[in-house]
């Protein structure tokens, strides 16, 4: 039997509506903190290798670091597309649609108004939390209602679940992600790739193939994550 347990508190209000924060902890004293506002991960917390507790994801402290214009999507759902969407377009059934273009020419996340900018319905089902949006028919220009579910579990043995479902009224893209940046500094990891595609202009969307052996890190062997990596 599970020995997850789930609190609830209230974290402010976006537009008149409350926003709800969701607490989910293991018997492992692992836990996952989820917001109301976007369907949103704004804590996952774990104990290290010699047992500290720490916070492994980026996020904020309170309601307004979510609102700010320089949130970049910390731990949101995005949606009702996610990444982009070159010139805002796309043909379906012969039918070419136009969507709103938030960012140059082009659609990013969804548009202005995607779905992490909005308060989701949100419950408590057994070792769960569910959250709930319908998106609308027209709504940032995309065709038929979506109806969004997500579901939020974190196993005794430390895995954090993410189930997504939705279903549609018409023939509509629909590619839904969860946005979380994690604190990997230090991680040893290793990628079996020998090709690597690059985004040659994001005004455009062209992209290419590279080989990596031209890289001075060959990502075929085992490397370590740093500081000075990230900046190059």
């Amino acid at each position: 039997m599970s020995s997850t347990s789930i609190q609830v508190q209230p974290w402010g209000t976006v537009a008149g509506k409350e926003v709800k924060k969701f607490t989910i902890k293991n018997s492992k004293n692992q836990e996952v903190d989820i917001i109301s506002y976007g369907a949103t991960i704004t804590a996952i917390r774990t104990p290290n290798k010699v047992g500290q507790i720490d916070d492994v994801v980026c996020g904020f402290d309170n309601i307004e670091g979510y609102l700010s214009s320089i949130n970049p999507y910390f731990g949101a759902t995005v949606g009702r597309v996610a990444n982009r969407i070159a010139g805002g377009r796309f043909t379906i059934d012969n039918v070419q649609y136009q969507v709103s273009k938030n960012i140059g020419n082009d659609t990013l996340h969804g548009g202005f108004k995607g779905w992490n900018f909005k308060v989701w319905e949100a419950t408590i089902e057994k070792d769960s939390v569910v959250m709930s949006l319908l998106s609308q028919d027209g709504d940032e220009g995309f065709p038929g209602a979506v109806l969004a579910s997500i579901t939020f579990k974190l196993t005794d043995d430390g895995k954090l679940q993410i189930e997504i479902q939705s279903t549609t009224t018409k023939a509509t893209p629909v590619n839904l992600t969860n946005h979380s940046y994690f604190n990997l500094a230090g991680h040893v990891i290793i990628l079996f790739a020998h090709l690597i595609l690059f985004i040659q202009s994001m005004k455009n969307q062209t992209m290419y193939i590279k080989h990596l052996f031209i890289y001075k890190t060959f990502f075929c062997y085992k490397f370590s994550i740093n500081l000075e990596m990230i900046k190059s």
